[in-house]
């Protein structure tokens, strides 16, 4: 987030000094000072349509571009044009776990006989965590936190998922899953689900770790943050009160995108300012109570956004990115290794996330964890695994049908690479949780993916 820049400053007004000489508090004067100019301009800019636009009233009554830049300037956040949240439908969470995430690993047919040939090193075999009732598939001992969850009935699991893009480059494959197809449809699928489903709050997206995924690229704008502390003026803190006014002042009767950004903006601090006041006064009432999350960005911005839904930010879908699953090397197997350590962590962020929100939020939260592709059957020389094509996906929360579900053709039916075989299109898996979580219909869902005919595979209650 940046202060008003010293060209913005000169130009609105000239006869001052010297900028650059400026700090902080004298800066934040300056647009208090500026705002004051506006309420008396507003008076004259009322006077001035009042009978109607025309050109010579729009110069007569406008403002300069460079006061209109100067909110964007001074908020860390995207913001959507959207009105309050008047259908709460809940909270989808994607969690992309980028890279490439090897699905054998996490959801493991350990009886297949092809699994033991291909990975003698890296296969994992036991100890598995029961979620298909001893059938076919067990997942990661890692993922034991887990456990409670899959013992309600709220984690599915589906194998053998893929894009139609058969292409292992992370790039491509990213981009085929994020935009919902393998055109070249310029907006990305959830962008597309938030057009579908309407206006909402100013945090009804949100993207946590600093970058707006592409999957939400097109109209929605989502809040793409750090955490919660990034979403602050850059004034002195003594300052922030009254400069906050000032900013509600300055746009006030201005009919501008960047006026109505500037006063979303200003909303989301209050929100954010409410939710983290209510968060501290809570620890303070009943220390050592709160859940604790493990360590690392993704736990903590899970903590974030419970803390947005708890608070009733109306958050309908989120995103986080988790890196580090292109693994080519060292994957290790039940003791110890990559694999080992990753899904052990997603396991524990996830169990404390859940834990957070309680049954009833949680009944309201449907999360997904997918990643562009799998990787192949075959472990490498180095104890890793190459780039591959089926992956597996994890639902869990509220809505799920609980178990293993899609088609699961065996390790002996392969692609010509000796990849999983692709037996479940993501868009099948998308549109179900879709249609379940944010209650969309079948003839809105045409719109999320265009020419797609979805099959039901059971994954939502």
């Amino acid at each position: 987030m940046q202060t008003p820049t010293d060209d913005v400053l000169r130009a609105l007004h000239p006869d001052c000094p010297d900028w650059q000489r400026l700090g902080p508090t004298p800066r934040d004067a300056a647009i208090r000072a500026m705002a004051e100019a506006q309420r008396m301009q507003e008076e004259e800019r009322t006077a001035a349509w009042s009978g109607g636009f025309n050109r010579r009233t729009f110069l007569t009554g406008g403002l300069g571009v460079g006061v209109a830049a100067l909110g964007a300037q001074l908020v860390t956040s995207r913001v959507s044009y959207a009105a309050a949240d008047e259908l709460d439908t809940g909270t989808l969470v994607v969690v992309f776990l980028r890279g490439g995430m090897d699905g054998l690993s996490m959801l493991v047919p350990a009886a297949d006989p092809d699994l033991v040939k291909e990975r003698p090193n890296i296969g994992v075999r036991k100890g598995l965590i029961d979620i298909d009732s001893g059938r076919t598939f067990g997942l990661h001992p890692a993922m034991a936190p887990l456990a409670p969850l899959i013992a309600q009935g709220k984690v599915a699991a589906i194998p053998a998922v893929s894009t139609p893009d058969l292409s292992r480059s992370h790039f491509q494959a990213q981009d085929c899953l994020e935009r919902g197809s393998s055109t070249t449809l310029s907006t990305g699928w959830l962008d597309r689900v938030l057009t579908a489903s309407g206006p909402g709050t100013t945090f009804r997206s949100v993207a946590i770790g600093g970058t707006t995924p592409r999957s939400l690229t097109g109209a929605a704008m989502p809040i793409a943050m750090h955490d919660l502390g990034s979403i602050k003026l850059n004034v002195d803190k003594t300052e922030t009160k009254a400069t906050t006014a000032a900013l509600q002042a300055l746009y006030t009767g201005l009919d501008h995108p960047i006026a109505k950004q500037t006063k979303l903006a200003i909303g989301a601090l209050g929100t954010v300012a409410r939710i983290t006041a209510a968060d501290t006064a809570a620890a303070a009432a009943s220390p050592g109570t709160a859940v604790q999350y493990p360590s690392g960005n993704f736990a903590a911005a899970l903590r974030d956004l419970a803390l947005l839904i708890k608070g009733g930010a109306g958050v309908r879908v989120a995103c986080i990115d988790v890196g580090g699953w292109d693994t080519h090397t060292g994957m290790g197997n039940v003791d110890s290794g990559d694999m080992q350590a990753h899904l052990g962590d997603l396991a524990k962020a996830l169990a404390a996330f859940t834990a957070d929100l309680g049954s009833d939020l949680l009944d309201r939260t449907t999360v997904v964890t997918m990643s562009e592709f799998g990787r192949r059957v075959e472990e490498n020389a180095s104890g890793g695994t190459d780039h591959g094509h089926g992956g597996a996906v994890l639902v869990l929360g509220g809505g799920v049908n609980g178990g293993v579900h899609g088609q699961w053709k065996g390790l002996a039916h392969r692609t010509t690479y000796g990849d999983v075989l692709g037996s479940n299109d993501y868009r099948d898996v998308l549109t179900e949780v879709v249609s379940k979580r944010l209650d969309l219909s079948t003839g809105k869902l045409k719109h999320v993916f265009p020419g797609w005919r979805p099959k039901r595979l059971g994954i939502m209650a």
